[in-house]
């Protein structure tokens, strides 16, 4: 039985440029402690597969490759590197000026090639990025069949369109020969997926970076033996990215809307929260993010409310507009359900922006 780790998409040294200066200086830090976090899951597996990006780009503070090579040294097991299109291996890249040691190798061509493990019972192959952008890595490859398992690990996009980032379908998957595909550059984890004989995953990202990387990250931590495969997927700690929409119809305040839909959890979480539905005035957005001040490490508000607006007064007029709503009303005047009067009031104010020519949401 082998047992690995696989990970991809650290994206070490991210701006972080919407959270100022500071904390993004501190998110930085807290991506190299996720180095040591990450030794720690590798303890018991038998190799380490990185699936590229692990920096996010070729410039990297003297602190990240400090954590890295110290990262690198701490594994007693061996290491692959398939550096993406955000860390690829050109000569700026900060693999060439690192110091590693023998057990971490890094793949340096955009084609295939072969580390063999007999003592492991496995071939390892690799690719790199050698460029912003990647030719089809797996077209036409087969992995020579000597009787050991083949993992192969690579930082491409699966998909069936075109792409600059590696593309890989799932013929070429099902004819590679593998027994498991290592992929990166994918930031959410897509689980054991299988094409052929060929088992494949991406990991996801190790740490988001944005409201488009929201919930947990983590990594794969796996175990082969013939042509069984099984994946565990471990969550890194950190701070998480939360997009909350509140509505805030019918509720005491905006304040309390809001509060009631946060968690004690998210106190060190960075929230994007968006306040919709009707109010009679314009939140005060100020004074909600005072109040919200402690509830959260980092908060971005918005204010997508709707004045109150009465809408069955204008079923009166002598118009389409009052057509439209008085029949809207007297359906919703014998709906005997709740949720019924809802819907009719939904369509009557969607109906009511189509007419005019606003959005409503």
């Amino acid at each position: 039985m082998l047992r690995f780790l696989h990970a991809a998409d650290f994206h070490l040294d991210s701006p972080f440029a919407a959270l100022g200066g500071e904390k993004a200086a501190l998110r930085r830090q807290e991506q190299r402690r996720q180095l040591r976090e990450l030794a720690n899951l590798a303890e018991g597996t038998d190799l380490v597969l990185l699936a590229g990006d692990l920096l996010d780009s070729i410039r990297a503070y003297g602190e990240t490759r400090e954590a890295l090579q110290e990262f690198f040294r701490s594994l007693p097991m061996p290491v692959f590197i398939a550096p993406g299109n955000h860390d690829s291996y050109i000569p700026q890249s900060p693999y060439t000026r690192m110091e590693l040691p023998e057990n971490v190798h890094i793949f340096t061509q955009t084609k295939p090639e072969r580390i063999p493990l007999p003592e492991l019972g496995c071939t390892v192959w690799g690719t790199a990025f050698r460029s912003e952008r990647a030719e089809p890595p797996l077209r036409g490859f087969h992995a020579e069949g000597d009787g050991n398992l083949q993992l192969m690990v690579v930082h491409g996009e699966v998909t069936e369109g075109n792409s600059k980032y590696g593309p890989i379908t799932q013929e070429d998957i099902a004819a590679s020969g593998l027994s498991y595909l290592a992929l990166g550059h994918k930031h959410s984890c897509s689980g054991l997926q299988r094409a052929g004989r060929t088992w494949w995953a991406y990991p996801g990202c190790t740490l988001g970076r944005g409201f488009d990387e929201t919930g947990e990250k983590g990594v794969l931590l796996g175990t082969l033996e013939g042509e069984t495969c099984t994946l565990e997927y471990r969550p890194l700690s950190g701070r998480r990215y939360r997009d909350l929409t509140v509505d805030v119809t019918g509720a005491e305040s905006p304040e309390e809307a809001v509060l009631a839909a946060l968690s004690p959890d998210w106190k060190e979480d960075i929230l994007r929260i968006t306040l919709r539905g009707e109010w009679e005035t314009k939140p005060g957005m100020e004074s909600l993010a005072e109040v919200l001040e402690d509830r959260c490490w980092s908060l971005d508000l918005r204010d997508e409310t709707r004045l109150t607006r009465d809408i069955w007064k204008m079923a009166d007029e002598d118009t389409l507009r009052g057509s439209f709503l008085r029949i809207l009303r007297k359906q919703y005047e014998t709906a005997g359900e709740e949720e019924k009067r809802e819907r009719i009031t939904r369509a009557a104010r969607f109906g009511l922006a189509a007419m005019e020519y606003r959005e409503d949401m």
